[in-house]
């Protein structure tokens, strides 16, 4: 099979999956397509590079939404575009979600344990998150505005994460 019918063969398979990804990642239904496209485009030019046997590939599907939700991270990034956030309590997403009532309570505490968690970081990783995890400033934007390096930046983002993770396993923050 050349790679032209593999193509073809792919995006007939995948298409309506890796669009819902890139979408989901706040670009608009052309933008999508084009993500597609050049995931699909790098993943077969890829695959001629480096064949890999069969056991050691990871499945198409999840290997293709890595690569389209990276190339529309990366299109935001290049057109400084935010990706839109929807906010646990406005009422016009619970209404027209699909969740039923017992997923719509587990997310309202799971949105209340991060709120509870993110305010026990220190004051400055508190800014950082803020800034490089809600607002998904960048990294150079964030140290300028703060008066720190890139490097420290980064260092508090992860140190802030790996808190947050820690604090979002135990049942109650505050313990």
């Amino acid at each position: 099979m050349d790679s032209i019918q593999q193509l073809t063969d792919l995006v007939r398979s995948e298409r309506t999956a890796l669009m819902s990804v890139a979408v989901h990642e706040g670009l608009t239904a052309e933008e999508a397509l084009e993500c597609v496209q050049d995931a699909l485009c790098t993943w077969l030019g890829k695959r001629d590079r480096e064949p890999q046997p069969a056991a050691d590939q990871p499945p198409l599907g999840a290997t293709l939404s890595t690569m389209v939700r990276n190339a529309a991270r990366n299109w935001r990034r290049r057109h400084r575009r935010l990706k839109p956030h929807t906010a646990i309590d406005d009422e016009a997403t619970l209404a027209a979600s699909d969740a039923n009532a017992e997923q719509l309570l587990d997310l309202a505490e799971d949105s209340l344990r991060l709120q509870t968690c993110v305010a026990e970081l220190r004051e400055v990783e508190r800014a950082v998150v803020s800034l490089r995890l809600l607002e998904e400033r960048s990294g150079e934007d964030v140290a300028r505005e703060l008066g720190l390096s890139r490097s420290h930046v980064d260092v508090l983002v992860h140190r802030a994460k790996a808190t947050l993770r820690v604090c979002m396993g135990a049942p109650n923050c505050a313990q």
